[in-house]
């Protein structure tokens, strides 16, 4: 069971982690130190005090998926939610209640489903909105209720139209009603890096003095520099005079792509919760991406002097889960999870690493879950192997779906001369992206070369009844693409086509994304098949089946469009 992320940390933010980043680096460069450190091994973080505990909030399934393309389904909620929970995150954003129905049912059967982490929802200043966040948070066995409110000039006067006065006596009011729902009730100040700190000084007082247990200090546009940052932190612990009856937070965008680095100088100040998004995805620039604060905070133990609870083991397999569920693919220089993020070409890198791994990796593969092995299985391995390698992997499925995705190795291995790791991985990923989906391409068939038409032939299965056409086009994709669209009438236009191989080899799989919008709305979609045209008909399938199922939801959210867009 780990340690209360509301009520173990309180005492040290009031007394200070001590000296910031930049001072305990200047204090080891002029000390004696150990220059061959050593890398982060272990999987879950040493035992520290409870005021060098830092709360990792995750706010994937909020403001990750207000990222435009990046909308999940319903089952993709509950998927990444119980990935949350095994990583090992404190305090997960569920989503925004009010929103729509969607977004309320997903936060209901999140909480439903909740062991240990704290399960929270958003909720703007207003009565309705605080209601209906904890209606949806009922079933959770701890539960958060995250107000809101702008602070800075711009904001009040341009966005609010209100003044100082009325925004106080909305926190005091928004703060106190959220009380009555639950004792962990956070509070945030959006764009509180451009308000004048006398201002937010008072502003945080007041939501104390009301109940707020947690204060988010937000760089919602992503302005700040660290220094600033560090300096901000800082003069709200020494001028807010009840500071220490909370726990301070950082959430930081990307706009100038310092959200890392934020959120590290906050914690370097006294800041003992950070929100962050797996892979970073968020609105505009995405926010602070928890694998490089996690493992940073890991890595420089030395300097930061703190730790988290995640299960650094698993932090490759959720990163994977939700470039999956998302569409959006890791780039490949991506820090901590990308492919080449362990990757090494210079002779002068290869022969360091050949001598000592520690020459150029400052964490071992392992550490983050990257599974070193190559070939892994074949045509000929059976139902426990899998099932042993899935779970060396990452991977825990259920009966139903280990199954499935033991018929569809079966068929990958008679296909490919060699399976990898790779593979397996992305073929699990395929299959957990189309589960459950609303349409299913059951059959393809394409005319292509040189000097002939390039004509394809789908077949659709949609509820139950199948659905064929055939189109030509500029290309086997391009055909494939204008067959689906006739067999499946819509309005979507493709809005990105990317394709990747999986791994080496005239073999490969490819892993293709592909992203369809439609009336403001896009969603993306995932396809792996050793057959590219296979792979990217499967991908846009997947992708037309979420915005059309998403569709639905379109009447009830169009209301009031402002909440969709809200942020912190």
């Amino acid at each position: 069971m780990r340690a209360d992320p509301v009520r173990a940390l309180p005492n040290r933010i009031a007394r200070g982690p001590g000296p910031s980043l930049f001072e305990a680096r200047q204090f080891q460069m002029t000390t004696e130190t150990n220059p061959a450190r050593q890398p982060v091994d272990t999987t879950r973080a040493a035992e520290v005090n409870a005021g060098d505990r830092v709360v990792i909030f995750d706010t994937t399934l909020r403001d990750g998926e207000q990222c435009p393309g990046a909308s999940m389904t319903l089952d993709e909620k509950l998927r990444v939610a119980e990935m949350l929970e095994r990583l090992g995150v404190d305090v997960i954003e569920a989503g925004f209640a009010i929103a729509s129905n969607g977004d309320f049912e997903s936060v209901y059967k999140i909480a439903e489903r909740s062991r240990e982490a704290v399960i929270c929802s958003l909720a703007r200043a207003k009565h309705a909105d605080i209601e209906r966040a904890a209606e949806a948070l009922k079933p959770a066995r701890r539960r958060r209720i995250h107000t809101f409110i702008s602070t800075s000039p711009l904001h009040r006067k341009f966005k609010l139209n209100m003044d100082e006065a009325q925004v106080l006596e909305a926190i005091a009011d928004s703060v106190s009603f959220a009380r009555r729902f639950t004792d962990d009730v956070e509070w945030s100040c959006e764009d509180g890096t451009r308000t004048e700190p006398e201002f937010l000084y008072r502003a945080i007082e007041m939501a104390i003095a009301n109940g707020a247990t947690t204060i988010n200090v937000p760089d919602t546009v992503g302005y700040t520099m660290p220094e600033e940052y560090i300096g901000l932190i800082r003069a709200i612990r020494n001028n807010v005079p009840n500071i220490d009856k909370a726990i301070l937070s950082a959430h930081c965008h990307n706009d100038l792509g310092l959200a890392v680095a934020n959120s590290l100088a906050a914690v370097s100040a006294g800041a003992r919760q950070v929100e962050c998004t797996i892979n970073g995805i968020g609105e505009r620039a995405g926010n602070a991406a928890l694998e490089e604060i996690v493992m940073a905070m890991r890595t420089r133990a030395d300097l930061m002097g703190v730790g988290t609870g995640i299960d650094t083991t698993l932090i490759t397999q959720a990163s994977q889960l939700v470039s999956s569920v998302t569409g959006f693919p890791i780039q490949y220089n991506k820090s901590i999870v990308g492919r080449n993020a362990f990757a090494h070409e210079s002779g002068i890198h290869q022969d360091g690493m050949l001598k000592n791994a520690q020459t150029y990796e400052i964490m071992t593969p392992e550490s983050v879950g990257v599974n070193k092995s190559s070939l892994v299985m074949g045509k000929h391995s059976g139902r426990h192997a899998f099932k042993t390698k899935l779970k060396e992997l990452g991977f825990e499925l259920g009966d139903n779906a280990l199954e499935d995705a033991f018929r569809r190795f079966k068929d990958l291995a008679d296909r490919k001369k060699t399976v990898f790791d790779d593979d397996l991985v992305a073929l699990v990923s395929d299959g957990a992206g189309h589960e459950g989906e609303s349409l299913k391409l059951t059959a393809l068939a394409v005319a292509c070369g040189i000097g002939v038409d390039h004509v394809a032939t789908v077949t659709i299965e949609r509820e139950g009844v199948a659905h064929s056409a055939s189109a030509g086009g500029n290309g086997p994709v391009d055909a494939a693409f204008n067959a689906i669209g006739q067999a499946i009438p819509h309005e979507a236009v493709l809005q990105l086509y990317q394709v990747q191989s999986v791994t080496e080899g005239t073999d490969a799989q490819a892993r293709v994304t592909v992203r369809l919008g439609a009336r403001g709305r896009s969603h993306g979609g995932i396809g792996a098949d050793p057959d590219t045209v296979v792979a990217s008909a499967s991908a846009y399938v997947n992708a037309l089946a979420k915005l059309l199922e998403k569709a639905a939801d379109a009447p009830e959210e169009a209301a009031d469009p402002s909440i969709r867009s809200a942020a912190i």
